[in-house]
Order: structure tokens, then sequence, then C-alpha cells
């Protein structure tokens, strides 16, 4: 029998071990990478759908005969599972007719924060340096893509060709309220509300009046979801107040609903047209 010394037997040990846990780990999915989320969505219309930053991103050109270089373009928010839905496609195929490219970026239940600018940041970073975008785009705020457009435009006016929403959220407080959207900023109430200057629509209004960013709203008078008097209504008086242009149409009786006048609002997509060609510079 051959008499193994317990310093060697040690070392064979280790040897094994330092073995079979190499093995092990080529063979195990490393968890610490960043996850990758599955880039697909379905499209109302032909278009690409792609990854930005770990967000699902799309972009619907226009047919080739009606492309112009740069690509002047439609920003929509909300971008979320289902979203832009059946409801946005008479103003998209309009758009798309008349050369405008559609775009959009899923930031989550983002309600505007510092993360979803970020991840809005990044989508216009890719459309405008790798996909042929113009460097100003006009946006499309729904509800509460209202927070996420305009607060990542109050920090980027010079990227704004203009403004139009449908009863869009413009007031935190008023819609998800401050306590359901801390998380979101990675707050707690009470922090949300110290800062609620630095975060809210109604509140960062200033720089878009400097740049004399034009603005197109429709809000129901009726709404219960997303308040008129506190959303759109405190906006456009604040939005006056500091010389900047709005339009508000307010159709008697609507609420937050499907109603086909918000989605098939002539003046809306007459608005963004005539906001087309500045999109170009």
């Amino acid at each position: 029998m051959i008499m193994i010394k317990p310093c060697l037997r040690l070392a064979i040990l280790m040897c094994c071990l330092g073995w079979a846990w190499n093995e092990a780990s080529a063979q195990t999915p490393d968890h610490s990478a960043a996850p990758t989320v599955p880039v697909t969505k379905e499209l109302l219309m032909d278009g690409h759908v792609f990854a930005v930053e770990g967000h699902v991103a799309f972009l619907m050109p226009p047919k080739p005969e009606k492309r112009i270089e740069p690509m002047p373009w439609v920003w929509y928010a909300p971008t979320l599972p289902g979203l832009p839905a059946e409801e946005e496609r008479w103003m998209f195929e309009r758009f798309l007719a008349a050369g405008m490219a559609i775009a959009g970026i899923d930031a989550g239940e983002s309600y505007g924060s510092p993360a979803g600018r970020a991840a809005y940041s990044a989508l216009y970073k890719e459309l405008t340096e790798k996909r042929g975008c113009a460097k100003k785009a006009c946006l499309l705020a729904r509800s509460r893509g209202g927070l996420m457009l305009y607060n990542w435009a109050c920090e980027h006016p010079e990227a704004v060709a203009c403004i139009a929403g449908i009863y869009p959220v413009c007031n935190l407080r008023s819609y998800p309220g401050i306590s359901k959207a801390c998380s979101a900023y990675g707050l707690s109430e009470a922090e949300l509300t110290a800062q609620l200057s630095l975060h809210n629509p109604i509140d960062r209004l200033a720089p878009l009046a400097k740049m004399k960013v034009p603005i197109f709203h429709i809000h129901g008078d009726s709404d219960t979801t997303v308040p008129l008097a506190d959303n759109s209504g405190e906006l456009a008086r604040r939005y006056r107040e500091l010389g900047g242009r709005i339009e508000l149409v307010i159709p008697k009786g609507q609420g937050h609903t499907m109603w086909p006048g918000f989605f098939q609002c002539q003046e809306l997509v007459d608005f963004i047209l005539s906001k087309r060609g500045v999109a170009e510079y």
C-alpha cells in the first residue's frame, strides 16, 4: 500500500475541488449578469423593434417614397405592453402618410422618474444618431405618458418641436399620487414631496416656454381619473403665465375613456403635422 502524506492528500483534495468548481461554473449561468429583455412587441404598423439599454423600443418609419432626411417623428408615450393600441391607428396612419415616423420606448411604470428619463435619453440618442431621425421630436402623450414625456422635455427643450396630449397627466399629486409614485423614484413619500418641484411637470415648464415650444391638449371636463383642472387646466394656466402658447380643447361630458373623439381629433393631427418642418432643425 502506498502511503500519502497528509499534506499531499490535502493538496490533491484541493485540486479536485478546484476542478469540480470550474466544471460547475462552466455549466451554471452567471446570474450576476444583467438580465436580458425579450425584444418583442406587436406593432400597429410595419416597423422595427429593438432594445435600448435593456428597454424594448420601436420605430415605425413611413414608406420609402414618403421619407425625407432627417426623418421627422412622433414620440409616443406610454409604450407599455399593449400600447400604443388600436385607438392610435387613425392618427398614426395620417402621420405615416405625411412622412413622419412614430417611435417609443417602454420605460415601465416610471411616472416620469429620473430612471425613466434616462431611458428616454438613450432612445433619443439611438434614433437621432443611428436611425436617421430629426433632432427635434413631436411629442404625443396619452394619459400617464404625460409625466414621462413632459419630464424629459423640460430637461431637453431644445429637442422638442411640439407637445400634444390626450388627457395627459401633468401633476404627480393628482395621478398617481405621491404615495404611489415615490417607489418609482426610489424615494420615500416624504422625500418625493420635498423634491416635488424637481419632478412635477406643472412646476417645470419654464424651459419649454423659453424655447417657445407650442402645446396642444384635448382633455374632457368629466375626467375623474386625471381631472382636467389639476392637469391640463393647471398646466395651461401656468404655461400662459410664462408666455407659452397652448391650445386646450375641452370636450363636454367626456371622461378618461376610449371615446373616438380623443383619438380621431383632426385638430391634434393638424397641430403635429404643422410642426414637422421644424423637427428637421
